[in-house]
């Protein structure tokens, strides 16, 4: 007989294909999951001997040994999701009888508001990268189209040729779940782009074919991590404080719209965000600039 991190780890595959066929989950998701469902794995190895005996107390159980381990609220938040929708797949599947997870609700999480990168250092970033390199070319290129409009790092660096009409200034984004999206690109980013077109690309490719927009050094794929690492090094050569990355941009290009009079549901088209409420956060960001703003230029602020 099986034991009950043995016959979970059989069940999480079917389970990760269900939520990418039914869901249009995305890579990450399912990347997290699979994480979040072989550390509990290992922990019901010790503490479990069949997976039909794990309810509530169990869950919650682990619960509490993840916040005795140091992780995150938000981190066992996503696992009760997670679990949620394991236990529902093996609920419909007949394997168990009821989902223990149905009524348990997770910690409750701050809402948190975006890091706020100003205007003037995003300029110093943008101008940090060598463009007398191949690499540096490219490097500005995907920071100047990150800003511009707002990609997540998933999206950019999945970017192709064939994702950018540079005569009508617009690139071709696919979001989560699959769900595709135009964003316009702006002049300055279209001049970038065009340079590193013109032969920062070819260098880097040194014959080789390749149909994503941005290649690595070695004309391979470029991966989140490694433009993780990119950004770090230009906000260090720019002697930047902020901890910024990938994602600190797609903030500001949020904020910075809204400062200039940006419409909340255009930007929750450019965004690519389903759901309004997840754009709203950026109000947030604004009303406090405008607060910080009156409080500093009027004279009874």
């Amino acid at each position: 007989m099986k034991s009950a991190a043995q016959m979970l780890q059989v069940w999480i595959e079917p389970f990760l294909s269900s939520l990418w066929v039914e869901r249009g989950s995305s890579q990450n998701t399912l990347v997290a999951y699979r994480g979040d469902l072989l550390r509990f794995a290992e922990w019901l190895a010790v503490e479990k001997p069949d997976l039909q005996q794990v309810d509530r107390a169990c869950i919650e159980a682990h619960v509490a040994w993840r916040q005795s381990h140091g992780l995150s609220a938000r981190s066992t938040a996503r696992f009760l999701s997670c679990a949620r929708s394991f236990f529902g797949f093996l609920q419909r599947e007949a394997f168990l009888p009821v989902n223990p997870v149905e009524s348990l609700r997770g910690p409750k999480l701050a809402a948190g508001l975006p890091k706020s990168v100003t205007e003037s250092d995003v300029e110093r970033l943008l101008l940090a990268p060598d463009i007398e390199t191949p690499a540096g070319l490219r490097d500005r290129a995907m920071l100047e189209i990150l800003y511009a409009a707002g990609l997540r790092v998933s999206e950019l660096v999945g970017l192709t040729l064939q994702s950018i009409n540079l005569r009508q200034g617009v690139v071709r984004v696919r979001g989560k779940g699959g769900k595709e999206r135009l964003v316009p690109l702006g002049e300055e980013a279209i001049v970038w782009l065009e340079r590193y077109l013109a032969g920062g690309r070819a260098e880097l490719l040194t014959g080789r074919l390749c149909d994503e927009l941005f290649p690595s050094n070695r004309g391979q794929l470029m991966t989140r991590q490694l433009f993780w690492h990119r950004i770090k090094h230009w906000a260090k050569v720019a002697d930047l404080r902020a901890d910024l990355s990938p994602h600190s941009l797609r903030h500001a290009f949020a904020t910075h719209l809204l400062n200039h009079g940006a419409d909340i549901r255009v930007l929750q088209l450019l965004l690519g965000h389903s759901n309004l409420s997840t754009t709203q956060i950026y109000t947030q960001v604004a009303k406090q600039r405008l607060k910080s703003l009156h409080q500093e230029h009027h004279p009874r602020g």
